[in-house]
This record gives C-alpha cells, sequence and structure tokens, in this order.
C-alpha cells in the first residue's frame, strides 16, 4: 500500500504545478492508497487557513472515502524524536514516516527530504 504524502493532495486541491502527474498516480493507485490521519488534518488546517472550505468538504466527500486513513500506534510515538535526531525531519514528515513504518508502506511525495530515508521505508518521489 502507498502512504500519500499531504503535499500530493495539495499539488491537486491547489493546482499547482505538479497536479497531473499526482492525480495520474492517485488514479492508478486506487484502491491501494492510504494517508496518516495527521496529513488528513494539515489538509483541513491549511485549506481553513485559506477560506477553502468548499475544496476541503469536496475533499472529504471525493477522497477521503476512498483512501484508508492510518493513526500512528501510540508506542510508536517516541520514534519520531529518533527519527528527528537521525534525518533532522521536522514533525510532520518524521510522522509519515513512522506511520510507513509501522504499516510497512511505500511513501509517495513531492517532498525531497524523503531522500533521506535510506532503506527505512520505500520511497516513490513524484517530483523525480
Amino acid at each position: 500500500m502507498d502512504l500519500i504524502d499531504t503535499n500530493v493532495f495539495l499539488e491537486i486541491i491547489l493546482s499547482q504545478e505538479k497536479r497531473a502527474a499526482c492525480e495520474q498516480f492517485i488514479e492508478r493507485g486506487r484502491g491501494n492508497l492510504g494517508m496518516s490521519d495527521f496529513a488528513l488534518h494539515s489538509i483541513g488546517v491549511i485549506l481553513f487557513r485559506y477560506n477553502l472550505e468548499a475544496a476541503f468538504d469536496t475533499f472529504a466527500q471525493e477522497v477521503v472515502p476512498r483512501v484508508e486513513v492510518f493513526r500512528l500506534p501510540h508506542k510508536e510515538y517516541a520514534s519520531l524524536t529518533d527519527i528527528r535526531a537521525r534525518l533532522g525531519f521536522d514533525f510532520d514528515d518524521a510522522y509519515q514516516l513512522a506511520v510507513a513504518k509501522a504499516f510497512g508502506m511505500r511513501i509517495v511525495t513531492l517532498d525531497a527530504h524523503f531522500r533521506a530515508v535510506h532503506g527505512e521505508a520505500q520511497v516513490l518521489l513524484l517530483a523525480d
């Protein structure tokens, strides 16, 4: 299963430069896609900040039901500070990596920071 990073969804919702590549990936991966609860909440925070509540409603109605949402198991929270210490990741990237590791998923992202993962989890950079 693929864990879709927040930035992939935002690229589509906000009609940014790599939108087409992100849409194609998501369309091909239907039925095998996941997102973290943190990504879902982050998308809500960003869209509300920019008064894009209608875009959030559309996302919640059309995308969320087709994507499995994963929550980091409580026992894995301690790994976030370890990921920060080893890789220098901020909280959201550390959370994504921890979820991917906990559930054996590949991270799909536009974020080049994930090049630093080196075998801890599989990563597909859509920007490449």
